[in-house]
């Protein structure tokens, strides 16, 4: 993988203690070419000092200084500048000069300051190169070149000492803004994608949580209801076998035969684990604070062959066989819903009913459903216990009521579940039918 600006940063810097320089190839080059024109300088420093009448050792100075100071353009590059510039009378440092321009149209000076200092350094050359060539030009008698000859010569010395250096810089600096930019574009890029990583985990394991949950309250709904019916016909079984044996027949026949239909459903429900059917996948684009619902409903509708709501009648049909008094009553026309809207509405009166079997021995229950015109309604409600009937002692995990909430809110319906003034307890629920199909 390619190593980016935060992985740079991070890391840190390899050449710590160089001053300002990043890499140790830039301080071996800087060095070199301050030594280059420190000599050159020198060299030039000797005919200046023979045209100004000055010592030797003096000019060689002035030129070793003047040309040394190339090695801190990095840091001064407007330094640099001035300094070939005010050594241009002297005619010394033109590598200075071309190194400082580029160095100063490549860096972070403002253009206009730059644009200045180009004007200076071609004004100088320009002035330096015309009296210089014109006196040549003077002291050779055979050679009458016309009057364009000196500016036209100077002017193009002019340009080439001046702008191939700036430009160059120009687009150097442009160049380096250009990959620092794509840099820290791929910086970003790299976060978003961590960003992402994270989320898709986030959603990973919030899947693996709903599935938890979804596989945990299937299982309840399948064994709870089956087996709660099978401890109640076995406490019968047992009260009755010694009064009334044709009775204690009847429901151990009832009891095999819940048992069979408890362990046919599970079967079922261990086939779909083992196969992996897949369960309807919600979108990607749907914003994980409300994908619960949508994920609800799904696992709702995840087996097209589940329970229907014709089916309530056996249900309760199978708890008056029980000896629970029950009522059932139909409001409107019966007609055919989503899969997963019939498969809550009898998974609602189911878990209902079996709760009266664990709290209400003996109470008188109501099951009520209504058919709508875009809703399906249902109501379970119990009266007080009966004293004088025997309680089955089936145990409660506390997790009926909060299923049926999640079914029911999961399609986008409407729960509520509490006592009732009588001394007893109801659960409503209405499940749009509409809405069921949309999600």
């Amino acid at each position: 993988m390619t190593a980016t600006g935060a992985d740079r940063d991070a890391a840190g810097s390899t050449t710590r203690g160089y001053w300002w320089w990043e890499r140790r190839r830039s301080v071996a080059l800087d060095v070199g070419l301050g030594l280059l024109s420190a000599l050159e300088c020198a060299l030039e420093g000797v005919e200046f000092a023979g045209d100004t009448g000055l010592p030797v050792p003096m000019g060689v100075l002035f030129g070793l200084f003047a040309g040394s100071v190339l090695v801190v353009r990095r840091r001064w590059p407007l330094a640099v500048v001035l300094v070939a510039i005010a050594t241009t009378p002297a005619e010394m440092g033109f590598l200075m000069g071309l190194v400082g321009l580029y160095t100063l149209a490549a860096s972070d000076v403002p253009r206009r300051i730059t644009a200045v200092l180009m004007g200076m350094s071609f004004a100088g050359t320009f002035i330096v190169t015309y009296v210089r060539l014109r006196q040549s030009v003077a002291q050779q008698d055979d050679f009458g070149p016309g009057d364009w000859y000196v500016p036209l010569i100077s002017l193009f010395m002019s340009l080439g000492l001046t702008a191939p250096p700036v430009l160059f810089g120009l687009y150097i600096g442009a160049r380096r803004r250009l990959m620092e930019s794509l840099r820290e574009r791929a910086d970003s890029l790299e976060q978003e994608l961590s960003l992402l990583a994270d989320r898709a985990e986030e959603r990973a394991e919030w899947a693996r949580a709903e599935e938890r949950h979804r596989i945990a309250r299937e299982m309840h709904d399948v064994v709870a209801h089956r087996v709660s019916l099978m401890v109640v016909h076995a406490a019968a079984l047992q009260a009755v076998a010694p009064k009334d044996p044709a009775k204690a027949v009847r429901n151990a026949a009832l009891v095999g035969d819940m048992g069979r239909q408890a362990l046919t459903e599970l079967r079922e429900m261990l086939g779909v684990l083992r196969t992996g059917d897949p369960v309807t996948a919600r979108p990607a684009s749907v914003p994980l604070a409300s994908v619960g619902q949508a994920a609800a409903a799904a696992a709702a509708a995840a087996t097209e062959d589940g329970p229907r709501l014709d089916e309530v009648e056996t249900l309760v049909g199978e708890s008056r066989a029980a000896g629970m008094t029950v009522e059932l009553s139909v409001d409107g026309e019966a007609r055919a819903y989503p899969p997963e809207v019939e498969q809550t509405a009898y998974r609602v009166v189911q878990e209902a009913l079996t709760n009266v079997h664990k709290h209400a021995a003996g109470a008188k229950t109501w099951v009520r459903l209504a058919h709508r015109g875009a809703e399906v309604a249902m109501q379970v409600e119990n009266g007080p216990s009966d004293a004088a009937t025997a309680d089955a002692g089936l145990p409660s995990g506390g997790n009926g009521l909060v299923g049926m909430r999640e079914r029911v809110q999961g399609l986008g319906g409407v729960f509520v579940s509490g006592p009732t003034d009588a001394g007893g307890f109801r659960v409503s629920a209405v499940l749009p039918v509409q809405g069921a199909a949309a999600v």
